[in-house]
């Protein structure tokens, strides 16, 4: 029993030592920044475990720094400095900007000084090999007893040109810096007025004017609708709609429920999901009530997201589910064999409702819509993915508009259509998209650039980071991406070039969304339409802060505009609005 005891300790040391040894080896090896509270007080993962543990809280001794967290109060370095509260806010903004550029996501070293607080462990961090506190100060953000660098003049001048306001995102109002309704705010945010949703209001207490106007810096303008011809293409804007509803106010919805409540033959449907929408689904019933036939062909592989897609299914004549892992991905409609309502809108709330950011086409084409019903005739008698048969499809010629449609698996959209676009782009390739990982497409992107064309992406909040993603690839070979910053998707999987070339449909740009869901896709020949897209993506480039041209972004917490308080999960962690980390 002794010896058993003794060899119990003996394997205890052993465990215990291997541990230090190896906390000790990834300390100097490096170790991820989890979290920047202020620039001088960080989160990090000092025992390589992936989430933050008591004692692991890193603090920067003998450096003062600036920063636009309401919480921390800066009045004495305020003072000696002879800032004002304002201008000091304003500072701090910029302070805090730099460090997420630097650290955020980072691995680093950290040097300890041996020193330590009731909250914090003092050490410097080295980020490649070079002391962070130095960083700072030579950057001109930070101070030694109160004393700058040279550099701090001109950043305090970058400062100075700041137009700033503090957004309350449960309330939906915006303050004045030096508002104290403002500073109450558990969810406040600092952000330039320009990022301002439009539905936002001023606070009429550090607002005076009452019903004062919103004077944002110029935005480029673009119209909700855009009609050409016999096509109609509607957009939706994330950054005005932060909270999704089953309202049917939206031009976009008003148009679906405008064809369905025309319908008078069939309505023929390929359905990723559904939500209730109460005026789309009682003008469905009203139609089968009046004898148009309704079939549907559904995504049966991830139907728990949408569990309303059942009530739809009670309504159809016909309807035929994929039943396999890959998806059955697209989201269109054929009416009376004539009309087709397609693009990247999924038949839900946070699409009908304008949440998300998407682009849906309306087109009044025969000769399209006996296309669709060839895709649609295989699903609905049982057949997708790559059972389904390959047929060709020419260009259709819709007066002065060009209308390629093409149809995944079997097509190889991405390869055999878009990249040669790409390849032959003479000035601009514009993307605004949920999700990029496509290979060959990230490369074809970065070649563009290199040859002189303006490449800009702008892409979900969502995906910047999943395994996959080319965001950071995409940005290392100098091709500037935003990551959205609002609570609703950019939810779109659409390309412009050229003022000339439109590709919009319910693909992702994705190896599966080429090679193994069933999605359509149209290629679109006309200046106008691709003209007023480009309008549409140069508005919300704009309204995207510079700093997430090098810094990702939690697609639920405070940075995300309105992501805490719009009844979505929108991380996909299982945690909904204040139930989320990064919300409180």
């Amino acid at each position: 029993m002794y010896k058993y005891n003794k060899l119990l300790v003996i394997l205890l040391i052993i465990i215990l030592f291997l541990g230090f040894f190896i906390f000790d080896k990834n300390r100097k090896s490096g170790t991820k920044v989890l979290k920047i509270i202020s620039p001088i007080e960080f989160q990090i993962d000092l025992n390589g475990n992936k989430i933050f543990d008591i004692g692991e809280t890193v603090c920067i001794p003998n450096i003062e720094t600036f920063t636009s967290n309401l919480d921390i109060s800066q009045s004495e370095l305020q003072n000696k400095l002879k800032l004002s509260y304002e201008d000091s806010i304003k500072f701090g903004y910029l302070t805090d900007n730099f460090v997420e550029n630097l650290l955020s996501d980072r691995v680093v070293k950290v040097k300890f000084t041996g020193e330590q607080s009731q909250n914090c462990r003092y050490a410097d961090i080295l980020v490649d090999n070079e002391s962070y506190s130095k960083k700072l100060f030579i950057s001109g953000f930070a101070f030694k007893n109160s004393i700058p660098d040279k550099k701090y003049d001109e950043r305090l001048r970058e400062a100075k040109k700041l137009d700033l306001v503090i957004l309350n995102h449960k309330s939906d109002k915006y303050h004045k810096l030096n508002c104290e309704y403002g500073h109450t705010a558990h969810d406040a945010v600092i952000i330039p007025r320009k990022q301002v949703p439009n539905s936002s209001q001023p606070c009429k207490f550090c607002h005076l004017e009452r019903n004062e106007q919103k004077h944002f810096p110029a935005v480029p303008s673009f119209p909700a609708v855009v009609s050409q011809g016999d096509i109609k293409m509607f957009l939706t804007d994330l950054t005005s709609v932060l909270k999704p509803n089953d309202n049917c106010n939206q031009l976009v919805c008003k148009e679906v429920l405008s064809k369905i409540n025309s319908s008078q033959n069939s309505i023929d449907m390929a359905l990723y999901g559904w939500d209730n929408v109460p005026e789309i689904l009682d003008a469905f019933r009203k139609a089968k009530a009046r004898g148009v036939k309704i079939r549907i062909a559904y995504d049966n592989s991830k139907i728990s997201y949408y569990p309303d897609t059942q009530n739809l299914l009670e309504i159809a004549d016909e309807k035929s589910g994929d039943g396999v892992k890959d998806l059955m991905h697209n989201k269109f409609m054929i009416i009376d064999g004539k009309y087709v309502i397609t693009g990247s809108m999924n038949f839900s709330k946070t699409g009908f409702s304008g949440f998300n950011t998407n682009c849906v086409l309306s087109i009044n084409s025969e000769e399209i819509a006996n296309v669709y019903l060839e895709e649609f005739s295989q699903m609905i008698n049982g057949k997708f993915h790559q059972n389904k048969s390959n047929f060709s499809h020419d260009t259709i010629l819709l007066n002065d508009t060009k209308v390629t449609p093409l149809f995944s698996p079997k097509d190889k959209v991405i390869v055999n259509n878009i990249i040669p676009l790409i390849n032959s782009s003479q000035k601009y390739v514009y993307i605004p998209a949920f999700i990029l990982t496509h290979d060959r497409l990230a490369n074809s992107l970065v070649d563009a650039k290199k040859r002189g064309i303006d490449v800009k992406i702008v892409i979900d909040a969502t995906n910047a980071v999943a395994s996959r993603s080319k965001v950071k690839f995409l940005r290392t070979e100098g091709v500037p991406v935003k990551i959205e910053n609002y609570a609703g998707k950019v939810h779109s999987k659409t390309i412009i070039i050229d003022d000339k070339y439109l590709i919009v449909g319910s693909m992702n740009f994705t190896n599966s969304g080429e090679n193994k869901n069933d999605e359509n896709v149209l290629i679109i020949e006309n200046s106008h339409l691709a003209h007023n897209y480009k309008n549409f993506f140069e508005y919300l480039w704009h309204k995207i802060p510079e700093k997430y041209l090098y810094q990702n972004i939690s697609a639920e917490g405070k940075s995300s505009i309105g992501s805490c308080y719009d009844g979505i999960d929108n991380d996909y962690d299982g945690k909904i609005d204040m139930a989320d980390e990064g919300c409180f």
